[in-house]
């Protein structure tokens, strides 16, 4: 019993005050937030290092930086890895690797999520190679284990170097304001190498990678919030690929109308809202988990329930640069549609889109390879797909936002929406260009570019042109969007579908 207490001791009593004040938790008190109480159970507390160079075996801590082991999470069943930074500034080592490998290896074979604290200064120099090494076996796990369990990491402190590759093969990353960072290369050599000088705090802080990289999902106010958000989550989420997400009791009635969603959507093309608006009247409890809420704003993702049946939601969002897609908002909902895919989570796609984001910066920086990451996406997804325009969608932005012909399962519309090529204005400036052309007087002109654009609006400004070829499958109420997702999922529930047998594809990386 003295060694396990010396185990839970870490680095010892001095350096657990300097992490609290930091305004830090212990590993231990992380997992004892994370789990169940009274569920965790400990793997390897009484292994050491084995380096005997640079005075190291003068140095040995039970556990050698890192706890590990599983526990249970309203009931269910979780591997987790905890860095601890009290021992060597949680740097690690060849030991430490191999006992964050057993549990992942474990977790893969019992089909069980896997949940990674970090806080670490890196690689423990004095055992060179060998700590590398143990990168490389970690990262070899994140990618054995992604599509098979799901994987989030919350960064509570440092994570640098090589690092921070093993959060970013995760699923989700939480990261805490102020306390956290994560950068391949520091301050220092970065000031050293490049001449810019700049704080660990604007390098790779929270604010920075949930706004401007889009590294990490979740910014949270502190490691309790951060937590909780990890908690709140798995909700969402099956136990792995071979199981459906856990469907739940559901107290919101299901053929709940909202008179107001009849309302909500301007008829102003141009005009803009805020498509969350519409989420929290549709979903359930009006609970909606958003992620990457500061990056590529002009899209929106997360989770939310239908009649108790998670689901994973895409939307546009007019509010923000009108809810054109672009580089990031490509990236972003592709990857959020592999992800329900992998692990049978259904996607309700919200399109209101009028195209593309122009501009030259956009085409130089490979905008047709990224808009095509969530072509593909979509394309590939074999979960059910539920896709329902709201008002607007234009050009090859129609085609990417789980169109019919990208196998959407189910194609509603609202009366508000406008499915075409392009815009009025900018259709009749091309397909009338000569007749426009040929009347010299400006007001006259003026008058027939009014009169040709309301022919054009009267044609395809209304989701019948699209019901007439089965492009769409119904045009609904508004009011009872609600009610016919809830029949949709239900309906879709036991649905199989197949890709052509391959090894894998060539998504447009």
């Amino acid at each position: 019993m003295v060694q396990r207490e010396r185990a839970r001791l870490g680095g010892g009593e001095k350096r657990i005050a300097s992490q609290h004040r930091k305004g830090k938790l212990t590993a231990r008190e992380r997992i004892d937030l994370l789990l169940d109480d009274g569920s965790f159970e400990e793997y390897d507390m009484f292994v050491t290092h084995r380096c005997h160079d640079f005075g190291l075996e003068q140095e040995q801590y039970l556990g050698d930086g890192v706890v590990t082991g599983r526990g249970t999470i309203d009931g269910r069943v979780v591997y987790v890895f905890a860095q601890d930074f009290t021992v060597f500034g949680g740097s690690l080592s060849e030991t430490y690797a191999q006992k964050i490998c057993k549990i992942m290896d474990q977790a893969l074979k019992v089909g069980a999520p896997i949940i990674g604290l970090n806080d670490s200064g890196g690689a423990r120099i004095q055992e060179g190679v060998r700590s590398l090494a143990g990168y490389a076996e970690i990262f070899y796990r994140n990618i054995a284990a992604s599509g098979v369990v799901p994987q989030i990491s919350g960064v509570f402190g440092p994570c640098a170097g090589g690092a921070v590759y093993s959060p970013a093969l995760t699923d989700f990353v939480v990261m805490t304001e102020k306390t956290s960072y994560m950068f391949v290369t520091g301050p220092k050599v970065t000031q050293t190498v490049t001449g810019e000088e700049i704080t660990t705090e604007d390098l790779g802080g929270a604010e920075v990678h949930t706004s401007k990289s889009g590294v990490a999902h979740f910014r949270a106010a502190g490691e309790e919030e951060g937590i909780l958000l990890i908690r709140k989550l798995l909700e969402y989420l099956p136990q792995n690929n071979l199981e459906d997400p856990i469907a739940t009791e559901c107290k919101d009635p299901i053929d709940r109308v909202d008179d107001e969603l009849n309302e909500l959507v301007p008829t102003d093309p141009n005009k803009p809202y805020d498509v969350k608006d519409i989420i929290f009247r549709l979903v359930d409890q009006e609970e909606f988990l958003e992620l990457q809420r500061h990056w590529a704003k002009n899209i929106v993702v997360g989770f939310a329930k239908f009649g108790g049946m998670p689901c994973g939601i895409v939307a546009n969002q007019p509010s923000f640069l009108a809810g054109t897609l672009d580089i990031n908002a490509s990236r972003k909902a592709a990857r959020f549609v592999r992800f329900c895919d992998a692990f049978n989570i259904p996607i309700l796609t919200l399109v209101d889109v009028p195209g593309f984001l122009p501009g030259s910066f956009q085409e130089y920086s490979g905008i047709i390879s990224h808009g095509a990451k969530l072509l593909y996406a979509y394309g590939e997804a074999t979960v059910p797909k539920i896709t329902i325009t709201l008002r607007k969608a234009y050009g090859g932005a129609h085609d990417v936002m789980g169109s019919k012909q990208l196998r959407a399962d189910i194609n509603y519309a609202w009366p508000t929406a406008e499915i075409a090529v392009m815009g009025a204005q900018g259709a009749i400036e091309i397909l009338e260009a000569k007749t426009l052309a040929s009347v010299e007087d400006p007001a006259e002109r003026e008058q027939l570019r009014q009169t040709k654009k309301e022919e054009y609006r009267e044609k395809f400004a209304n989701p019948y042109e699209a019901a007439r070829y089965g492009y769409l499958d119904d045009v609904i109420e508004p009011r009872s969007t609600r009610w016919r997702i809830v029949r949709a999922l239900r309906a879709l529930a036991t649905k199989k579908d197949l890709l052509p047998p391959k090894k894998h594809g060539n998504i447009p990386l």
